[in-house]
């Protein structure tokens, strides 16, 4: 049960820090601050202040390089949501279900997981390596196909 709600957790964490940079993250600051300050000790005033804080510190970390020091930001931010909803989770169970219709919400939302037709095409030379097409790829892991 803890290993399903830590899963849960990280995706929940994964899709709040990728919200923090979106037009729409005003919905979601407000939607998690609802579900986060009606379980615990936390005030919805505090949730927030969190949240705000976390998504000020991303967009100063995306703003200087935009890259090592955001990825970094982003990872830190990932971790410490997923740890605060897991500890949310583990204290009412029964917390998952309305999470998880969280997330299925903000899925619906992304403008890239539209149904649609996919159109691919491949140029410019001979490829000389795994060519992989597709619409949506969560995580892809070629190896070295026995080349070093």
């Amino acid at each position: 049960m803890e290993a399903e709600l830590l899963a849960l957790a990280t995706a929940g964490a994964t899709a709040l820090v990728q919200q923090m940079a979106t037009d729409g993250w005003t919905s979601v600051r407000d939607r998690v601050t609802g579900f986060l300050a009606g379980r615990g000790a936390a005030t919805a005033e505090a949730v927030e202040a969190d949240l705000e804080s976390g998504r000020a510190e991303l967009a100063a970390a995306q703003g200087t390089d935009g890259g090592e020091t955001a990825a970094g930001t982003a990872e830190d931010l990932r971790t410490e949501w997923r740890n605060r909803l897991r500890r949310t989770l583990l204290a009412d169970p029964e917390a998952a279900a309305e999470l998880r219709a969280l997330l299925a919400e903000l899925d619906a939302g992304r403008p890239d997981r539209q149904p649609g037709d996919t159109h691919n095409t491949v140029s410019g030379g001979t490829v000389q390596g795994p060519l992989v097409q597709a619409r949506d790829i969560g995580r892809l892991d070629l190896g070295s196909g026995g080349r070093d």
